[in-house]
């Protein structure tokens, strides 16, 4: 299949961004493999929480609470989150400073578990987040799906997004474009879209040189309303 070229997707987001300095101005740039390696576990795990309590719910609600989520769990301190009995998690789940939702609130404790499995194996999460190859990020995101809790859809992505690790999202926008390009037809996330979704991206960066991150948010500046993160 003939996809689109980089070049053409740059253009046309210039041209709908007022120009190329305005658009690389909301690009952005992902972490680099020693800056992911830095951080500490304790905040992949607030990432990850933070997220999923945003999933379905209103963003800044969940921002003007989250001091009270770091206090609530310790700063998200692996080894005294994996200490907590469900008896503790049921009182933490019903405090009114945090969103009272005892089933999200559990993710917090299964979260910990997979990153502590994972520190074990790799020295710290940053360590095995930054080794994951760009050209598989769907594998990245398969994998917090099976082995974490609710990180599934685009829970996942976007974590991972917000933590600074390099991966493109599966926005409206994107999506828009994706299905207008016929690049993936049906379910958005099924094994055959994904893999598709994955070799058009790896096919635009071996063409341009940049990032997942940078691409994701070219191919949706260049068409759409741009209303949220891409």
């Amino acid at each position: 299949m003939e996809y689109e070229t980089f070049e053409a997707l740059y253009q046309r987001a210039c041209e709908r961004k007022g120009g190329e300095q305005a658009l690389e101005a909301m690009l952005g740039k992902p972490k680099s493999a020693d800056e992911l390696k830095a951080i500490g576990d304790d905040r992949f795990l607030a990432e990850f929480s933070k997220k999923i309590f945003q999933s379905g719910f209103v963003w800044r609600v969940v921002e003007q609470k989250w001091p009270a989520f770091e206090e609530c769990f310790f700063g998200f301190d692996i080894d005294k989150v994996l200490l907590m009995p469900d008896e503790m998690l049921e009182r933490k789940a019903a405090n009114p400073d945090i969103i009272r939702n005892f089933n999200k609130v559990k993710t917090i404790r299964d979260n910990a578990l997979m990153i502590d499995t994972v520190r074990k194996q790799h020295g710290s999460f940053g360590h095995f987040i930054a080794g994951w190859p760009g050209n598989n990020i769907i594998g990245l995101w398969e994998y917090l799906k099976k082995h974490g809790a609710r990180l599934g859809g685009n829970t996942g992505p976007y974590a991972l997004r917000f933590v600074g690790k390099d991966t493109f999202l599966l926005s409206q926008d994107v999506e828009s474009y994706l299905r207008a390009h016929k690049i993936i037809e049906g379910g958005l996330t099924s094994k055959r879209n994904l893999q598709a979704i994955q070799q058009y991206f790896n096919q635009l960066a071996a063409q341009s040189g940049r990032s997942l991150q940078e691409l994701s948010r070219i191919i949706a500046f260049s068409v759409g309303d741009n209303i949220t993160q891409q």
